[in-house]
């Protein structure tokens, strides 16, 4: 029976983290546009993250739910799009008393907390949900997030719920708890293999969807969804390799990054001077890093060479006594007069804010007409042992 609750546990701590790195790239002003699409719909509604997304305006009513949301709230898309998200079941003990999940939702906030779902929980007739429900009933709590994805206006249009399950905590067990301690070094290896797997055939498939697709842009948003997508498969690829425990060496990092953005995009007459030296950061460093270089690398082959037979894209990751110095830049035409990198309200800045919230790094950008840009990140050895820790 431990075996069989242990076995369980493993596998919901297993989704969480998928959830954790997916909900990330979900995470984004970008979904506004993506919602729109059918075909994107339609990828979301195969992925292993439960996920159901309200239209704000002109009143809030759920217009989607994947099948992964169906599955853990225990109810079909059928009882949940056009409604309330008081419709979904749910609840949790909170001072004052229980709380129901669609509240929780409604008072906003990102995440949410963990609530119990009844298995014989249910809507009565007029669409209320039961608050605390059966004490005998078998129950599932899912930990739940929200968040509010802006238009490029910086409306706010949609509000996106995540949903990650677990079974109800045994207090009592610590034989299991004691088990699941000593196995934990296993399970991640496990775990960042799974996760490494998925995204790889993610970021495949949302590059096939992507040269199907017949508007441009919509195109192009798919693509640099898929170079994301192939940023964290890449340092998952690096986490599940044997012997390299839960660091990542940047500078190699950085080097796939570019050699899979240059397959991906390059064009004839655009070189890359690639110099990085060997430095090991935590996931916590290494992910935002990835990600931001991605974005840079990706907009600097679009756009930074328009009207021109080529030229020269620059990523350094260089490391001194006092830390890390990453450039990437080009020789190209330059960001048009106004413009910023990041933009706000973009996905970018959202990568740029992590990448100096949660990796402890300044940023600097500058461009000029006709001398191209250059974004150059440091990190100091003292403020990246601190993001590590």
């Amino acid at each position: 029976m431990r075996t069989g609750r242990l076995a369980n546990q493993d596998e919901q701590d297993r989704q969480a983290e998928q959830v954790e790195q997916v909900g990330q790239l979900l995470d984004t002003p970008d979904l506004a546009g993506a919602l729109e699409s059918d075909r994107f719909k339609q990828f979301l509604d195969h992925l292993p993250v439960a996920i159901a997304v309200s239209e704000l305006k002109p009143r809030e009513r759920i217009v989607y739910c994947n099948l992964e949301f169906e599955r853990l709230s225990e109810r079909g898309s059928d009882e949940i799009v056009g409604r309330l998200w008081n419709v979904l079941p749910g609840w949790k003990e909170q001072e004052g008393g229980s709380v129901s999940l669609g509240d929780a939702i409604a008072m906003g906030g990102e995440f949410l907390g963990s609530f119990t779902i009844d298995h014989d929980d249910g809507d009565d007739d007029d669409g209320d949900v039961d608050d605390g429900g059966n004490e005998g009933a078998a129950a599932r709590v899912v930990d739940a997030w929200s968040t509010i994805i802006e238009d490029e206006a910086g409306e706010p249009v949609y509000r996106l719920v995540a949903l990650v399950g677990s079974p109800a905590p045994d207090e009592g067990d610590r034989e299991t708890l004691e088990r699941r301690i000593r196995d934990k070094d296993v399970l991640l290896r496990e775990l960042q293999h799974r996760v490494k797997n998925n995204l790889q055939m993610v970021t495949a498939l949302i590059r096939l969807e992507a040269r199907n697709v017949a508007d441009r842009e919509e195109g192009d948003r798919l693509d640099r969804l898929a170079g994301r997508v192939g940023a964290l498969a890449l340092l998952y690829r690096a986490l599940s390799d044997e012997g390299k425990g839960d660091e990542i060496d940047l500078g190699i990092y950085l080097s796939q990054i570019a050699s899979a953005v240059m397959q991906a995009h390059a064009t004839e007459g655009i070189r890359l001077d690639l110099k990085v030296d060997a430095w090991p950061v935590s996931i916590n460093i290494a992910m935002p890093t990835g990600l931001v270089v991605n974005e840079l690398l990706t907009n600097a082959l679009k756009y930074a060479f328009a009207g021109r037979d080529g030229g020269t894209i620059t990523l350094h990751s260089l490391v001194d006594d006092e830390g890390c110095r990453v450039i990437v830049a080009d020789d190209g035409v330059g960001l048009p007069e106004g413009v910023q990198w990041p933009r706000p309200g973009k996905l970018g800045a959202l990568i740029v804010r992590s990448l100096r919230e949660n990796a402890c790094a300044t940023i600097d950008v500058r461009s000029a007409p006709a001398e191209g840009t250059r974004a150059e990140i440091r990190f100091t050895r003292a403020a990246a042992a601190a993001a590590a820790a």
